[in-house]
Formats: structure tokens, sequence, C-alpha cells
């Protein structure tokens, strides 16, 4: 019989798991994390203490699994060795007891997502997903543009190697700016890189510009062998990768080049969540083996963030252009990581609620990452931060409603000043309008003096020359600029208006997406569909009711008309026809005509058509010589009575 307290150490660890399990979900697919790192840690350290005391280990325990299902339409494939995860300490005392008296190499522990990439006779034919560990998804074409990796390298027979996507800071910070509502920016280049590399369609994954680091060979030519790590990684480097930076360590140096890291991670590109040191020979390494989770000749070093502990003065809503209000905590000034920092974000009331968090409370607060300031553990919990029922904005009604697994505080009013405000700023941002001369806070002046009611009214704003020119900070020169700047705005292309009307959730990518499909005049865009719209590779249903939703509201429709008389738009021009638009495609098997499946699916493109990775309901045809065949997909054809074309049938169509 159970004694008490064991079933009261078994219910907490079945609580441990679940939580434990939705955290992973939710990172291994790139959504926004509903619990920052340190908590993460911390609630796993106490499941491994209670397995390890109980002597049980619950089946869906993450300490025995690696990752987690993902649940896009990506096709999917094991990989030919396990993707395992590491084990890891903060302690640097640790890693010199590891390492003992071997040598080893330390390097960044990159913060994006594993790839595995496989190239054959020097060509990349292949990349995966870590997935869950034993199967990936088949992400190939976004692989291929990766900015820095080769396409060929000078190698014959199979390699196989494992590296991160990731996205660099700059060019994290440079694609948060283009976004002018703060609230719609990203929170941090590894959710962005996830999402990037997981696209359906690889335009998107091509303009967020990700990088990919190698850090291992898991399969080669058996005449291409190595006796350590850094042989691999410097031969690597001469095939054309990049390789994660490293430095040789032994037990007497690794306290030092630690410290050295943590210098210059600060200043580093690269996102990175700590450090990994390896034993350098590499027979030596393979003779360790593994466990379930861990391979046994890696330790992860996670950074120790340096903590303060300060006051909290204030809880700040910040209402946005979508409507969300979200809360930051401002706090009395503290030194981290050689800056002060006073405020940071709670993300939602959510957390607020989970916190405790009170006005005089002391909190300990650290960078995530060494970057992004954020509260880590509310000391005295006083609790009495009230949630506004008002918008701090508008004064108009504030509801907390359920999103995306979190509670959120929205403001009701459409006419809210802020929503106002960051509409107009988002508007006229490069990304959209691109007029110059129109800050924040020369918006919300002309919006006080009654000049803007609309968005219509800055092609307008040459009637009110004399206001302007009298206006503090303004001028004549400034007044000239403005106006040319709103005349060249006139002429643009169809996307960039399609993301100035701020749709929720339609970004410059997907806007150029809708417009290359649908090439039509601004205001016919009402007559889509939301599976028009779910039709394009990258759009899910969330983004086409969004898209449809805005479309049928008839102010908006108002909106549009006028703007469709007031701009010389640019449209994409349909350069083939689109004989196959609207048909979805799936290829299987070896091709004999095309050089490899790519170049068919770039034709059936070309003509309207999509190519996807699974024979689904909305499959249209599937493209397999061997029509006789027993696979999966034929089988699923032949369920769904989806035509099977040979190739020879393919190209006869494509030449109807």
């Amino acid at each position: 019989m159970k004694s008490v307290g064991k079933e009261q150490d078994v219910k907490r660890m079945k609580e441990l798991v679940r939580i434990l399990n939705e955290a992973s979900r939710v990172y291994y697919q790139g959504q926004d994390e509903i619990m920052p790192n340190y908590k993460y840690d911390k609630l796993y350290d106490e499941l491994c203490a209670l397995e390890e005391r109980t002597g049980i280990t619950m089946s869906a325990s993450p300490t025995v699994h690696v990752g987690y299902e993902t649940i896009s339409e990506l096709p999917k494939e094991p990989h030919i060795a396990p993707m395992l995860s590491l084990g890891k300490t903060k302690e640097v005392s640790e890693l010199e007891t590891w390492i003992g008296s071997e040598k080893g190499l330390l390097s960044l522990k990159l913060d994006g997502l594993s790839v595995i990439l496989t190239y054959e006779n020097g060509r990349l034919t292949k990349a995966l997903t870590r997935g869950n560990g034993e199967t990936g998804e088949v992400i190939t074409n976004n692989a291929r543009t990766f900015v820095n990796i080769p396409g060929r390298i000078l190698f014959e027979g199979t390699l196989v190697i494992r590296g991160e996507a990731l996205i660099l800071y700059s060019d994290f910070e440079e694609l948060n700016a283009r976004l002018a509502d703060v609230s719609e920016r990203y929170k941090n280049p590894r959710n962005l890189c996830s999402g990037s590399v997981r696209q359906l369609n690889n335009e998107i994954t091509a303009a967020r510009r990700v990088h990919f680091y190698v850090y291992h060979v898991i399969q080669t030519a058996p005449e291409q062998s190595f006796a350590t790590k850094k042989e691999e990684l410097d031969w690597l480097a001469e095939m054309g990768f990049d390789i994660v930076p490293y430095k040789e360590v032994t037990r007497e140096n690794i306290s030092e080049q630690v410290g050295k890291f943590a210098e210059e991670v600060v200043s580093c590109d690269l996102p990175s969540d700590g450090l990994v040191v390896t034993f350098n020979d590499i027979e030596y390494s393979a003779s360790l083996g593994r466990t379930a989770k861990y391979p046994k000749d890696s330790l992860a070093f996670k950074w120790r963030d340096e903590l303060a502990d300060t006051t909290l003065r204030e809880i700040e809503w910040s209402a946005s252009r979508t409507g969300l209000i979200n809360p930051v905590a401002i706090f009395d000034p503290v030194e981290l990581e050689g800056t002060t920092v006073s405020r940071a974000s709670v993300h939602n009331v959510s957390i607020l609620k989970e916190l405790k968090l009170g006005i005089g409370d002391t909190v300990s607060v650290y960078k995530a990452n060494m970057i992004i300031p954020q509260i880590y553990e509310n000391k005295t919990k006083k609790n009495n931060c009230v949630i506004p029922s008002q918008c701090p904005v508008c004064g108009g009604t504030a509801e907390q409603v359920q999103e995306n697994g979190s509670v959120v505080l929205m403001c009701r009013n459409p006419e809210c000043y802020a929503k106002k405000i960051k509409s107009f700023s988002h508007f006229v941002s490069r990304d959209a309008m691109n007029i110059d001369g129109l800050s924040d806070a020369t918006l919300e002046k002309l919006i006080n003096m009654q000049i803007l009611h609309s968005v219509l009214d800055l092609f307008t704003l040459d009637r009110h020359r004399e206001e302007l020119v009298e206006m503090e900070g303004f001028g004549e020169k400034s007044y000239e600029n403005l106006i040319q700047s709103v005349e060249a705005a006139r002429d643009v292309p169809a996307a960039n208006v399609l993301y100035s009307l701020g749709i929720r959730g339609i970004g410059l990518s997907t806007a150029r997406l809708i417009t290359k499909n649908f090439p039509f005049r601004l205001t016919e865009f009402k007559t889509l569909t939301q599976d028009d719209l779910t039709g394009i590779d990258g759009i899910g249903e969330v983004l086409a009711g969004s898209f449809v939703e805005y479309f049928a509201d008839r102010k908006n429709d108002e909106l549009i008309r006028r703007l469709q008389d007031i701009l010389r738009i640019q449209y994409p021009a349909v350069e083939k026809e689109q004989k196959l638009q609207g048909k979805t495609f799936v290829i299987t098997g070896s091709l004999v005509h095309f050089e490899n499946r790519n170049q068919c699916k770039k034709k059936i493109e070309e003509l309207g058509g999509k190519v996807t990775g699974s024979v689904s309901t909305k499959t249209d045809y599937l493209v397999n010589n061997d029509v006789t065949s027993m696979s999966a997909k034929n089988k699923k054809a032949k369920e769904l009575q989806i035509p099977i074309l040979t190739e020879e049938e393919l190209m006869a169509l494509l030449d109807q």
C-alpha cells in the first residue's frame, strides 16, 4: 500500500509531466512560449528529483522523451539515427569534473532549430528537422534558401550532418523594425526561425534570412574518417560550411574559456542559450554510448543568469493597434549584464497572475540569454495588481479573453486612440506606404489638430500647409519633404497596400503571397473566400478568416474603394496562362523527364498549380511513374479516388 507521501509525489509528477509536455509542444512548434526557460528548468529538475526519490518514471515523462510530435502538413521521414538532446548543468565545477583528464571542445549552444542535411555525391538532397527525435519533417526546399549553406560540395558519396538553423540577432532586429506596431513584433529569434524553417512556401523562408551552423557529422564515406572532433569541424569548414564557434579545453582551462565565451556572447550576432562541451577524441566518444535521452560524450552548460533584486513600482498597460493591452513591469533601475534596465514585458494577464505581482513587491530580474529583460521570480507576492476593465488610452471596455492558451486583455473600442495612432504609424511605415516624416509624435499632433481622421486624410495634407508649417518642430522644409513623400507613396505595389491595411496576422510576406496568387484590383479582394486563401501554401484557416472578415466589413469596403481611386497600384504581372490554377499535386517516386522533383514542382507552380507533400482530400493528382506501387501515397490516392498520373501523362496535361 502506497504511503500518503508517495501518493502526493506521484500526483505531483503527473502534474509536472503535463505542464512540461505542453511547454515542450509549444517550444518545438515555434509558437509563443508559455513559460520562460528558467521556470521550465526548475520544474524539470523537480520532476527528476521526484523520479529518483520514488523510483517511478511516467511513460510520457519528458525525462525519457527527446522532442514533441509536430503538427504541420510537411511530410515526415525517420532519422538514420536518433536526434538526442543533451544533459545539462549550470555549474562550471561540474564541467571540470565531467571532462576529467580528457581533451574537449567547448562551443556555443546555438538557439535555433536543429536541422539534418544530407548530401549525395556533393549535392544537397534532403533536409529534416529534428521533430520528435526519431522522425523529422522534410524541409529540403526551405533549406535550399538558407543564406550560407553550399548547394554543392566537392565530396563523393553520402554525407549527413547536423547543425542549427537560426536567424541572426541583426536580421531579427531588422525584421522587427519593419513592424510599426510593437505588439506584432516577434518575441525572439528562435520562434521566428522555427516558423520560418517550417513554412510550406519557401519564398517566406528566403525572406527571413535563415543561417545554418554545423556542429556534427552523422554519416560520411568510410574513407573519410576523423580522429578528433576538431578535425571533423575544420574539414566541414573546408567544405564551405559555417561551423559552430568553439575553443579547445581541458580540465585546467575550461573555467577560463567559459568566462571568455561569457564576455563574447554579449556582442555576438548568433543567438545562443549556453555552451556545449564534447570530448575531442571521436573513438573515445563512440565508446561511451548513450542513455535513452542523452549521448554520454557531450554536456550542455546553461548560463547562470545574473540576477538582481529590485522593487516593482508600476504595471504599465500598453495598448496596441490590434487592441491587445500588454502589461509591462516598471521597477527601480538595476545593472544587468553591463546595462541599466528598468522595465520588462510581462507578456499577458496569465503570467501576471501566475507571478502574483503587486506594487511594492521585491522581484528578481534577469536578462534571458543575456539579452531580454525578464522577471525571474516575485519574492513577496503582494498580488495586488488590478487588471483594468477600461482601456488606459480611450477608456473603452477592456475584456480578458482566451487567446492561444493564455488570458490576454483586449480593448473593445474600435475608435480607440491608441489603435488610431498605431494604425496610422503602421500605414506609413517602410514596408507599407513608406511615407517619411511622420513619427508617432507628429501623427499624434495631427490627430489632435483634427487634421487626420482617416488614413485617407494623409493624401490631402497639402490643404493644411499653413497649419503644418507653423506646427512646433516642423517648418517649410519639413512640409515640402512630407508632401513629396506622400506623392511618391501613390505609386505602390499591391502587396504593400494590402499590408498597410493592418489586417490581423497579414504580414508583408503573406500579402505578397496573396497578390502573387490573386493579382486582383484592391476592390476585388472581397470576392476571395477562405477556401481560396487556404489553397495558398503558407496560409491557414486563421489568417484566411482574418482576411475575409476584414474585407466583409462595410467601413473597410469604403476605405478600400477610396484608396483604389487615390493610389497608382502596381499589380503583379501574370506571366503565363494559369491553366492549373486551383489544382493540387503530390509528386512521389523517381522521375525521368524532369531532373528532380523540384524542377517538376516549379513547372506546375508556373502554371498556377500547387504541390504538397502528402495526399489528402484536397489533392487533385498524384504523380508517380509506378502506378501499381503499393506505397502509402498510392494506397491513399486510390482510397480517395484521386487520379495517379505517370510523368508522361503529367507532361501531356502541362502541354494542353
